[in-house]
């Protein structure tokens, strides 16, 4: 689906927005570069000259964030990425040369340890989806407040991924469509996972963290994360967000919407 490039009304950050908190869910397949402490080394990939430099400005004021380089497109962004190895891209959907999705995809590919949050003005559920199938870590808009943007480095780097509130009941009526055209049955081709397995993945897709979900199960958070990495390998995909939509394509948990 073809888009038209926007450069006009482009969303003040620093003004506070109106969407509230991103949802967010804990955990991770694997241990980011950064650790708790360290700087977080982030890479920022905008068209937006201006935008570029004003996000840039408040994140360096910010502790713990290091903006190590910034792209005006997503070939320089992947190049950049690939040289500089950063621990968060920071990346626009939609960018000259190549978008911010494809770039997210041969980020993943190349630099398997860097976390990329999109922010966006896009709200658009294709772009949403095609991004988690990227392997994005998070999907905001830019109405949000620039505090949540460094909030948001600092949760991906933690294992978490985040939707901006209105994208994610976006992402539950995709739930429940898919839900509604999925075969009754399990297809003959999906990956085994185990029961327990199944319980976690079930969880996940209701938005739990690690930390409660090993609660709710009477396990450990390690055991947990295993558990999520193992899900992830088993499904091939690179994401908690989209093992989910997975899952609920496959039928192999129930819709989250019926937890509620």
């Amino acid at each position: 689906m073809a888009h038209e490039h926007e450069h006009e009304h482009e969303p003040g950050l620093g003004q506070g927005g109106n969407s509230g908190e991103a949802t967010s869910g804990d955990g991770s397949p694997s241990p980011s570069s950064a650790g708790v402490g360290d700087t977080i080394r982030v890479l920022v990939a905008d068209d937006h000259a201006l935008f570029r430099r004003g996000l840039n400005m408040i994140l360096e004021s910010e502790g713990g964030i290091d903006v190590v380089a910034d792209a005006e497109d997503g070939v320089e962004a992947v190049d950049k990425a690939i040289e500089l190895a950063p621990d968060v891209v920071l990346m626009d959907v939609r960018m000259p040369r190549l978008s911010g999705i494809e770039a997210a995809t041969r980020i993943r590919d190349a630099v398997p340890s860097a976390k990329i949050l999109m922010l966006t003005v896009s709200d658009e559920e294709e772009d949403l989806y095609e991004a988690i199938k990227a392997g994005a870590n998070g999907y905001l808009l830019k109405e949000i407040s620039i505090e949540e943007v460094a909030d948001a480095i600092r949760a991906v780097i933690q294992g978490q991924s985040l939707i901006s509130p209105s994208m994610a009941s976006k992402l539950l009526q995709e739930f429940n469509t898919l839900s509604k055209h999925a075969d009754d049955k399990q297809s003959p081709h999906a990956p085994r996972l185990t029961e327990r397995e199944l319980e976690v993945l079930q969880l996940v897709a209701q938005g739990l963290s690690n930390r409660k979900i090993a609660d709710k199960l009477y396990i450990s958070e390690n055991t947990v994360k295993n558990h999520v990495r193992n899900m992830l390998e088993k499904l091939h995909v690179h994401s908690r967000m989209e093992a989910v939509l997975y899952a609920m394509r496959e039928k192999l948990i129930d819709d989250p919407a019926d937890s509620e």
